[in-house]
């Protein structure tokens, strides 16, 4: 057994596709409706999905304070001008918890919070 998907209600989903291709780097797999209120996109590569299900009739989608999904990046610098050169605040960090590990946090356009890592190999 493997881990395959996470599933993302989303307010708007061409905000939060732009987010997660721009942002996060994840190519569009497929997107389809699935019935007349509900538009569903996968995004991602190999075997691990992101789903964004966005559904008409929902005003606002809320995601608990204690819930993120993450992401690795080869330079958390790089990825910090990134951010900068897109206007997307920086919610917490750089955080460097031990010596090869640093991350830091951002709200995607729903509030989730999304957690960007770089792995330092000495």
């Amino acid at each position: 057994m493997h881990f395959s998907w996470c599933t993302v209600n989303v307010n708007n989903l061409e905000e939060s596709l732009k987010f997660y291709q721009d942002i996060a780097g994840l190519p569009l797999v497929r997107r389809f409706f699935a019935g007349p209120d509900q538009e569903i996109a996968f995004l991602g590569s190999d075997d691990t999905k992101l789903e964004l299900i966005c559904r008409k009739d929902t005003k606002a989608v809320e995601f608990g304070k204690d819930i993120s999904i993450g992401f690795m990046t080869e330079s958390l610098e790089d990825f910090m001008k990134k951010l900068k050169e897109k206007n997307i605040p920086i919610a917490a960090g750089p955080i460097s918890p031990e010596p090869s590990t640093r991350f830091l946090f951002v709200k995607d356009p729903n509030g989730l919070t999304v957690q960007f890592s770089e792995h330092i190999t000495p």
